[in-house]
């Protein structure tokens, strides 16, 4: 009787398995293999709400990627800034493209850090619409007029003035809107298959 093996090689190299966490977001149906624009941009822009919520949000950011065995994607400092730079909106934009992957994680670890802070986001958006109703300046509660404050910072700072959809947010009170909107995705994400949810809505329109 003759019996064929097929032997691998000891210096072959192993692909890399997808972490299983990522499998829970399913595989949009678009024809390149990275993410459209608009993608790249509200996965930074959620980024950058949690950073400007949480004092030491990119170094959460990395812990989670540790946390959720997702460092082989996320790999440091560096190599998440260079998929941040992906969104076209940023002053250091950088070509490259952002894999369906590595928004993937970026995506989960955003939805995880979102259900630690689940309380204080709900919080602040009741205490915003609260005191909007009544019209008392959002100076006066310091949580929200700092996560306010902090996120027009990291804006205007990260954000090209020149591209014209960052020239639509130059006032406070566009930017103080924007920072709200975030704060009810990341609220959203919290929920029932809300990370899923998420993921797909940064698809549409882009949907094959």
């Amino acid at each position: 009787m003759n019996v064929s093996a097929s032997l691998t090689p000891f210096n072959s190299p192993t692909p890399p398995s997808v972490p299983m966490i990522l499998d829970t977001l399913p595989d949009p149906a678009i024809s390149s293999q990275g993410c459209p624009p608009r993608t790249r941009l509200q996965v930074d822009l959620m980024l950058l709400a949690i950073e400007a919520l949480e004092l030491g949000g990119s170094e959460a950011i990395l812990a989670f990627a540790e946390e959720l065995e997702l460092q082989g994607i996320i790999k440091n400092r560096v190599n998440l800034w260079r998929m941040r730079s992906s969104n076209p909106m940023r002053r250091a934009h950088i070509r490259r493209p952002l894999t369906i992957m590595e928004a993937k994680a970026l995506v989960v670890i955003a939805c995880y850090i979102a259900r630690r802070l689940t309380v204080v986001i709900r919080q602040m958006l009741m205490l915003y619409q609260q005191m909007s109703e009544k019209q008392i300046p959002l100076e006066q509660n310091l949580r929200l007029s700092n996560y306010l404050e902090r996120f027009r910072v990291h804006f205007k700072s990260r954000m090209n003035a020149r591209r014209s959809n960052v020239q639509a947010l130059t006032s406070d009170e566009k930017l103080d809107e924007l920072a709200m909107n975030l704060l009810g995705q990341l609220l959203f994400c919290t929920g029932t298959a809300g990370m899923q949810r998420f993921w797909i809505s940064l698809f549409d329109g882009e949907v094959e």
